[in-house]
């Protein structure tokens, strides 16, 4: 599966923004998560999804990001609401099958916070 991330941009702070996941197959039985790097950290997990509907987050991001899957579209969004200038990274999407992630990591798309 490959994934293409977009909907990256930039944003004052308390500004929204949407991400989009494409996948190019089918992502059924996929845990998808939002990932983020900001310059000079480790990768990150954002929030997550299982195939069944559930959703985790880490907690800086809780009640102002959404994740949502849309299995007939193999797409996977990221709702960020309330944005920050420590949101700031670029965001990957990638999916995981057990401890293996299915897809190698792609360009991402980048989120600018201005305050």
């Amino acid at each position: 599966v490959q994934l293409q991330a977009s909907g990256g941009g930039l944003v004052q702070a308390g500004g929204s923004l949407r991400l989009s996941c494409a996948a190019s197959g089918s992502i059924d039985y996929i845990i998808m998560g939002w990932y983020r790097q900001a310059p000079g950290k480790q990768r990150e997990l954002v929030a997550s999804v299982t195939s069944g509907g559930w959703k985790n987050y880490v907690e800086p991001v809780k009640g102002r990001f959404t994740i949502s899957r849309d299995n007939a579209k193999n797409t996977v969004y990221l709702q960020m609401n309330s944005l920050k200038p420590e949101d700031a990274a670029v965001y990957y999407c990638n999916g995981r099958r057990g401890f293996s992630f299915v897809s190698p990591w792609g360009q991402g798309t980048l989120v600018t916070v201005s305050s």
